[in-house]
């Protein structure tokens, strides 16, 4: 996030795109409600009537993976109509003008035939956010998770850049992670490009910098993602270790991720309780919970917080960090000798610039959120005030693409996926309490009640539901907040694998999965069979 989440209570125009913000992140939301209590304008861009739209001053149904060509008709509107920010394209930017250029052919007509939203209001919410003091953008994986994810980002970016809504309170480019450390895990290095602190493996002076710290030389070539660790599972790729996450209920394609893990000569489980994924490892080791576990977490806003154990570990249970620093040890890799989370935090400050002027004490009184590049800086709530780190920004020329697979006469539904309030990504946790399964305990399709009476359904009836990549079973529930022709269903509930359907294609740069988008045919059963 470019912006605090304090900052939610201060644009004049918010536009949401692809975040169901509301059910996925609603402490965050109550910001964002006081926003609009006050008088600041809501724009709502989902192919699904979410509660977030209901709140809105416009809402923009789009249809799944339509994503672009919204965002290339709003940027089009915005130079038409001289709503840019000349002097901050000027001062702060490369190919502005090459951009502007470009866009002009997007026009709001255009992109109501590939989204289906009026182009009258392609043109008001274009106005809204290009004339606005203070236009901020929030997005989640409704953006991400496509093979055009990093166009969607980039679009978003050009918007932002255009209006000069980056580096002041109140605007800005905000995802929201889904995970309370996902951000923290990225700035460890858990991406296959990048050294901790995001510090390129491609650069020398990094290489040279970890090549001292491990004692040997290190690997130049780029590393490899979770997609194409799978496909090179028993070949390649004999042994796997999986920390936290129950990849077989997450994933897309699960054909295809159960038969890899299972090819594997040795899988590797770290984690707090028995999954669906650890039902297929060689060997399971039990981690921590949260709060029997000392450490740091770095949230959404990039906040770093100090986690401190409120009661002693269970039975066997150990932290992630001397579990992997023991089996490190074990096969004589130098580098890991941490005796506590402390160790291995003030490590990680040593070692990226972001978080160098940090230490165990310092966020042991305080949060600061990165960058804090040294011992007497106090935080940056928001980036790129006055510059941006590689000097300027960089407008992308993107044009649009259809998603992998499009609906046609055998698979003629749009399937898309997603979060519920009640159920916390794969209920590895949620699905163990009682309260929270009293309100959720299974998972159903959202249907439009004029396509379930189209299509022989009813509420409360069973249906099958098939993708090129299997078939899984449902009960329906008849709902306007999904379109006319489109579905959606969560990923949490093992019962109902979702992500059995998906994984039709992956972004080409980062290799995300398309869990967005899938097209899909429905046919009514009476009774769950077995498939």
């Amino acid at each position: 996030m470019s912006n605090p989440l304090a900052d939610m209570e201060k644009p004049d125009v918010f536009f949401c795109i692809g975040t169901n913000m509301t059910e996925c992140h609603p402490v965050a939301a109550t910001r964002l409600k006081k926003a609009l209590a006050r008088g600041a304008k809501l724009i709502v861009a989902d192919p699904r009537r979410i509660p977030l739209a209901e709140m809105a001053d416009l809402y923009l149904p789009l249809r799944v993976g339509s994503d672009v060509a919204l965002l290339l008709s709003m940027a089009h509107v915005i130079a038409r109509e001289g709503l840019v920010d000349a002097r901050f394209i000027e001062d702060r930017t490369l190919h502005g003008q090459e951009f502007l250029t470009h866009v002009a052919q997007f026009t709001p007509q255009w992109a109501e035939a590939i989204t289906g939203v009026p182009a009258a209001d392609i043109e008001q919410a274009a106005l809204w956010y290009g004339r606005t003091d203070k236009g901020a953008i929030y997005y989640t994986l409704g953006i991400t998770e496509h093979i055009c994810g990093v166009d969607n980002v980039q679009s978003l970016c050009n918007l932002a850049l255009m209006t000069g809504n980056l580096g002041r309170e109140g605007t800005g480019i905000n995802p929201l992670r889904g995970q309370n450390n996902i951000q923290g895990a990225g700035d460890c290095g858990a991406v296959p490009a990048n050294f901790p602190g995001f510090q390129p493996g491609s650069d020398p002076a990094s290489q040279a910098k970890f090549k001292v710290l491990y004692g040997r030389e290190v690997d130049l070539d780029r590393g490899m993602t979770k997609v194409t660790a799978l496909d090179r599972c028993g070949d390649q790729i004999r042994a796997m270790l999986i920390d936290g996450e129950n990849t077989l209920v997450s994933d897309p394609d699960r054909q295809h991720c159960e038969h890899a893990l299972r090819s594997l000569d040795h899988l590797v489980l770290i984690d707090i309780f028995p999954t669906e994924t650890t039902d297929l490892a060689h060997v399971v080791l039990p981690a921590t919970a949260w709060g029997e576990t000392e450490g740091t977490c770095t949230n959404t806003e990039r906040r770093v917080q100090r986690l401190r154990a409120a009661v002693p570990p269970q039975g066997e249970a150990m932290p992630d960090w001397w579990i992997v620093s023991q089996i490190a040890r074990r096969l004589e890799i130098p580098g890991f000798a941490f005796n506590s989370a402390k160790e291995v935090f003030e490590e990680l400050c040593s070692l990226s610039p972001i978080y160098a002027g940090l230490s165990w004490e310092r966020v042991d009184k305080g949060e600061y959120q990165w960058p804090v590049p040294t011992k007497d800086h106090p935080g940056t709530p928001i980036l790129h005030q006055g510059e941006f780190k590689n000097g300027r920004g960089l407008f992308k020329m993107i044009n649009y693409r259809d998603p992998a697979e499009t609906v046609s006469p055998e698979f003629p539904v749009w399937l898309t996926t997603g979060r519920r309030l009640h159920s916390y990504h794969t209920r590895t946790q949620t699905g163990r309490a009682q309260g929270i399964d009293y309100f959720l305990s299974e998972e159903s399709l959202e249907v439009h009640p004029e396509d379930a009476r189209e299509w022989g359904l009813a509420e409360g009836s069973w249906c099958r539901m098939a993708s090129p990549r299997g078939a899984i079973q449902l009960k329906v529930r008849t709902t306007r907040r999904s379109p006319r022709g489109t579905v959606f269903a969560s990923f949490s509930f093992n019962e109902a694998p979702v992500n059995m359907l998906t994984g039709s294609g992956y972004d080409p740069v980062t290799q995300t999965a398309e869990l967005k988008v899938c097209p899909v045919r429905l046919e009514p059963i009476l009774t769950p069979e077995t498939i």
